[in-house]
């Protein structure tokens, strides 16, 4: 899915214009950025939480050339999905395939 499709399915299900729904998928992005920005970290329950996480300065090599590359420090955005966005994508995708759930293997005897 991309942001444009986001976008649609918004104004298709809450029954806006596209452009109202542009707003609001585009505020919610912002403010997710903003926020990891200064450092605060986001929990949507039932969905995830985002955070950065800090990357220690490191010492890299060029593919190419093969010549050492001082890496600097920086953040890296991340996010946790929860335990329940976990459960509903494993339930959906068994459902949506008509696959039943993997039983645990065990060895021949």
């Amino acid at each position: 899915m991309t942001k444009a499709d986001l976008i649609d399915e918004v104004s298709r299900l809450a029954e806006l214009t596209r452009k109202d729904s542009e707003v609001i998928v585009e505020t919610i992005f912002d403010s997710i950025v903003r926020s990891l920005r200064v450092g605060d970290k986001i929990e949507i329950r039932g969905f995830g939480s985002f955070r950065t996480r800090q990357r220690k300065p490191r010492v890299g090599r060029n593919p190419k050339t093969g010549d050492r590359v001082e890496v600097p420090a920086k953040k890296i955005p991340f996010f946790k999905p929860s335990k329940e966005l976990k459960d509903l994508v494993n339930t959906g995708a068994n459902q949506q395939t008509g696959t039943p759930p993997a039983a645990p293997s065990t060895p021949p005897q």
